[in-house]
Protein backbone atom coordinates (compact mmCIF):
# COMPACT_ATOMS: atom_id res chain seq x y z
CA UNK A 1 0.00 0.00 0.00
CA UNK A 2 2.74 2.47 1.15
CA UNK A 3 4.57 1.85 -2.59
CA UNK A 4 1.50 2.05 -4.50
CA UNK A 5 0.72 5.45 -2.36
CA UNK A 6 4.59 6.55 -3.02
CA UNK A 7 4.21 5.90 -6.55
CA UNK A 8 1.03 7.76 -7.13
CA UNK A 9 2.67 11.05 -5.37
CA UNK A 10 5.82 10.68 -7.39
CA UNK A 11 3.78 10.53 -10.97
CA UNK A 12 1.52 13.55 -9.54
CA UNK A 13 4.90 15.60 -8.85
CA UNK A 14 6.04 14.55 -12.00
CA UNK A 15 3.20 15.87 -13.78
CA UNK A 16 2.70 18.98 -11.78
CA UNK A 17 6.94 20.18 -12.81
CA UNK A 18 6.16 19.64 -17.11
CA UNK A 19 2.92 21.41 -16.45
CA UNK A 20 4.60 24.10 -14.98
CA UNK A 21 7.46 23.69 -17.82
CA UNK A 22 3.91 23.47 -20.60
CA UNK A 23 2.27 26.19 -19.21
CA UNK A 24 5.25 28.81 -20.03
CA UNK A 25 3.97 31.26 -22.82
CA UNK A 26 6.02 31.38 -26.26
CA UNK A 27 6.68 34.55 -27.84
CA UNK A 28 7.76 35.40 -31.46
CA UNK A 29 10.60 38.23 -31.14
CA UNK A 30 9.49 40.92 -33.12
CA UNK A 31 6.37 39.01 -35.08
CA UNK A 32 5.84 40.18 -38.26
CA UNK A 33 7.52 43.87 -37.94
CA UNK A 34 11.05 42.61 -38.03
CA UNK A 35 12.87 45.54 -36.31
CA UNK A 36 10.06 47.71 -35.27
CA UNK A 37 10.30 46.92 -31.86
CA UNK A 38 13.73 44.78 -31.04
CA UNK A 39 17.22 45.61 -32.08
CA UNK A 40 20.79 44.49 -31.39
CA UNK A 41 23.40 47.11 -31.08
CA UNK A 42 26.93 46.92 -30.51
CA UNK A 43 29.88 49.84 -29.43
CA UNK A 44 33.51 49.68 -29.75
CA UNK A 45 35.97 51.96 -29.21
CA UNK A 46 37.77 53.61 -31.93
CA UNK A 47 41.19 54.00 -31.10
CA UNK A 48 40.74 54.70 -27.71
CA UNK A 49 38.98 58.42 -28.61
CA UNK A 50 35.60 57.92 -29.13
CA UNK A 51 32.47 54.49 -29.57
CA UNK A 52 32.13 52.89 -32.86
CA UNK A 53 28.33 51.72 -32.92
CA UNK A 54 26.76 49.86 -35.20
CA UNK A 55 23.73 47.46 -35.61
CA UNK A 56 22.44 43.96 -36.97
CA UNK A 57 19.70 44.94 -38.76
CA UNK A 58 18.21 41.43 -38.99
CA UNK A 59 17.24 38.76 -36.72
CA UNK A 60 14.95 36.62 -35.18
CA UNK A 61 14.16 34.47 -32.26
CA UNK A 62 11.91 33.23 -29.66
CA UNK A 63 11.37 32.63 -26.12
CA UNK A 64 9.47 31.05 -23.45
CA UNK A 65 8.49 32.73 -20.23
CA UNK A 66 6.50 32.45 -17.04
CA UNK A 67 7.04 35.37 -14.70
CA UNK A 68 6.13 32.19 -11.84
CA UNK A 69 8.61 30.39 -12.98
CA UNK A 70 11.85 32.13 -14.25
CA UNK A 71 14.27 30.22 -14.19
CA UNK A 72 12.43 27.82 -16.54
CA UNK A 73 12.47 30.47 -19.09
CA UNK A 74 14.15 29.88 -22.76
CA UNK A 75 15.51 32.29 -25.33
CA UNK A 76 17.48 31.31 -28.52
CA UNK A 77 18.38 34.20 -30.73
CA UNK A 78 19.43 34.19 -34.94
CA UNK A 79 21.49 36.90 -36.21
CA UNK A 80 21.97 37.49 -39.83
CA UNK A 81 25.69 38.88 -39.34
CA UNK A 82 25.16 40.05 -43.26
CA UNK A 83 22.85 42.80 -41.94
CA UNK A 84 25.71 44.53 -39.89
CA UNK A 85 25.08 48.15 -40.28
CA UNK A 86 27.27 51.07 -39.08
CA UNK A 87 26.10 53.71 -41.15
CA UNK A 88 28.98 53.48 -43.45
CA UNK A 89 29.24 51.42 -46.62
CA UNK A 90 32.77 50.83 -46.56
CA UNK A 91 33.46 50.08 -43.02
CA UNK A 92 30.27 47.86 -43.23
CA UNK A 93 32.07 45.82 -45.73
CA UNK A 94 35.11 45.60 -44.07
CA UNK A 95 33.31 44.22 -41.37
CA UNK A 96 31.74 41.58 -43.18
CA UNK A 97 35.34 40.09 -44.46
CA UNK A 98 37.46 37.76 -43.19
CA UNK A 99 39.09 40.38 -41.36
CA UNK A 100 36.19 40.26 -38.79
CA UNK A 101 32.76 38.47 -39.34
CA UNK A 102 33.96 35.99 -42.07
CA UNK A 103 29.98 36.68 -43.47
CA UNK A 104 30.85 34.45 -46.12
CA UNK A 105 31.80 31.40 -44.27
CA UNK A 106 29.72 32.11 -41.34
CA UNK A 107 26.60 34.49 -42.12
CA UNK A 108 24.62 33.70 -38.53
CA UNK A 109 25.17 34.42 -35.16
CA UNK A 110 23.62 32.31 -32.45
CA UNK A 111 22.48 32.51 -28.77
CA UNK A 112 20.81 29.56 -26.98
CA UNK A 113 20.20 29.89 -22.87
CA UNK A 114 21.22 27.57 -20.48
CA UNK A 115 20.24 29.21 -17.84
CA UNK A 116 18.24 32.18 -16.55
CA UNK A 117 18.02 33.59 -12.91
CA UNK A 118 16.59 35.99 -10.73
CA UNK A 119 19.62 38.12 -9.02
CA UNK A 120 19.48 41.12 -7.07
CA UNK A 121 16.98 44.20 -7.74
CA UNK A 122 14.89 42.27 -10.19
CA UNK A 123 17.53 41.51 -12.84
CA UNK A 124 17.78 38.34 -14.57
CA UNK A 125 21.10 36.80 -14.86
CA UNK A 126 20.90 34.93 -18.13
CA UNK A 127 23.59 32.58 -19.47
CA UNK A 128 24.34 30.76 -22.50
CA UNK A 129 26.30 29.49 -25.64
CA UNK A 130 26.63 32.39 -28.71
CA UNK A 131 28.28 31.07 -31.70
CA UNK A 132 29.97 34.10 -33.87
CA UNK A 133 32.56 33.30 -36.41
CA UNK A 134 31.87 29.78 -36.40
CA UNK A 135 33.18 29.82 -32.58
CA UNK A 136 30.64 29.19 -29.30
CA UNK A 137 31.58 30.33 -26.13
CA UNK A 138 29.77 30.94 -22.88
CA UNK A 139 27.98 34.42 -22.45
CA UNK A 140 25.84 36.09 -19.94
CA UNK A 141 23.99 38.57 -20.06
CA UNK A 142 22.38 41.16 -17.25
CA UNK A 143 18.74 41.74 -18.28
CA UNK A 144 15.95 42.91 -17.07
CA UNK A 145 12.39 42.97 -17.97
CA UNK A 146 10.56 46.23 -19.19
CA UNK A 147 7.13 45.09 -19.05
CA UNK A 148 4.30 43.16 -20.09
CA UNK A 149 0.87 43.44 -21.17
CA UNK A 150 -1.93 43.53 -23.98
CA UNK A 151 -1.74 45.32 -26.58
CA UNK A 152 -3.51 47.38 -29.23
CA UNK A 153 -4.04 44.75 -31.54
CA UNK A 154 -5.74 42.33 -29.24
CA UNK A 155 -2.09 40.37 -28.48
CA UNK A 156 -0.25 39.95 -25.72
CA UNK A 157 3.25 41.17 -25.44
CA UNK A 158 6.43 41.25 -23.38
CA UNK A 159 9.48 43.03 -23.46
CA UNK A 160 13.09 42.61 -21.76
CA UNK A 161 16.36 44.61 -22.15
CA UNK A 162 20.13 43.79 -21.40
CA UNK A 163 23.72 44.30 -22.00
CA UNK A 164 26.63 42.05 -22.10
CA UNK A 165 30.49 42.22 -23.85
CA UNK A 166 32.93 39.81 -24.93
CA UNK A 167 36.39 39.68 -26.39
CA UNK A 168 37.19 39.48 -30.33
CA UNK A 169 39.69 37.47 -30.11
CA UNK A 170 37.47 34.85 -27.69
CA UNK A 171 35.77 34.32 -31.34
CA UNK A 172 38.91 34.16 -33.60
CA UNK A 173 39.05 37.46 -34.51
CA UNK A 174 42.87 38.48 -34.41
CA UNK A 175 42.20 41.64 -36.10
CA UNK A 176 44.20 44.35 -33.81
CA UNK A 177 42.36 47.68 -33.41
CA UNK A 178 44.81 48.73 -30.21
CA UNK A 179 45.03 47.94 -26.93
CA UNK A 180 41.57 50.02 -26.02
CA UNK A 181 39.59 48.52 -28.85
CA UNK A 182 39.73 44.42 -27.58
CA UNK A 183 36.26 44.41 -26.48
CA UNK A 184 32.99 44.39 -28.09
CA UNK A 185 29.79 45.67 -25.81
CA UNK A 186 26.14 44.10 -26.75
CA UNK A 187 22.86 46.49 -26.00
CA UNK A 188 19.58 44.07 -26.46
CA UNK A 189 16.35 45.57 -26.42
CA UNK A 190 13.58 42.22 -26.99
CA UNK A 191 10.28 42.51 -27.79
CA UNK A 192 8.25 39.10 -27.81
CA UNK A 193 4.32 38.47 -29.37
CA UNK A 194 3.08 35.63 -27.05
CA UNK A 195 1.77 32.78 -29.77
Amino acid sequence: MRNKLTKVLLAGLTYSALSVSAWAANYVIDDDQKGAHASINFKIQHLGYSWLTGRFNQFDGSFEYDPKQVEQAQITVNIDTTSVDTNHAERDKHLRSDDFLNVAKFPAAKFESTSIKEVADGKLEVKGKFTLNGVTNDLTIMAEKIGEGKDPWGGYRAGFSGTTKFALKDYGIEKNLGPASTQVYLDLHIEGVRK
